[in-house]
């Protein structure tokens, strides 16, 4: 009798806990339309500037030309001030408007590559081919939403 009376007594805990839990979207918060791209990365012991460096010219100045032409509305690198402190030590994070915007899309392809040029594209490509792979490793990539709790 009493391993049945606990047995009840946790099983309406969990219903309890899990049914006050549940909030519901758009009544208890809401998620933004804007959406994040997030890339984790492991950069290479020694190796943070010459990294930095190399996203200057070519991943920075990308998303200018993005930025420039209203395909983006932000971008931003985090770096740990833990370089060894877990399986990632920067992040690149740029902003869309909304979900839509991070399709295939010719118009906005043909208005990047006409402001970027094809001879900058080819050099950034190489660049990046030729060193990125010693510098850093890719740990994770996500899209993220703002969530606001009410």
């Amino acid at each position: 009798m009493n391993l049945r009376k606990s047995f009840g007594a946790v099983a309406l805990t969990f219903i309890f806990s899990t049914a006050s839990a549940d909030l519901t979207p758009w009544a208890d918060y809401e998620e933004s339309e804007a959406v994040w791209t997030v890339t984790t990365i492991k950069v290479a012991a020694n190796m943070g500037d010459a990294y930095l460096e190399g996203l200057k010219n070519t991943w920075v100045a990308g998303n200018e030309v993005s930025l420039k032409l209203g395909q983006i509305e932000d971008y931003k690198i985090y770096r740990s001030d833990l370089p060894e402190s877990g399986d990632f030590n920067l992040i690149l994070t740029v902003k869309f408007k909304n979900t839509a915007e991070l399709g295939p899309n010719q118009a906005r392809y043909q208005a990047f590559m006409k402001e970027w040029g094809e001879k900058r594209d080819q050099e950034t490509t190489e660049f990046a081919q030729k060193n990125y792979p010693a510098m850093r490793e890719i740990t994770g990539m996500y899209y993220m939403r703002e969530i606001t709790l009410k």
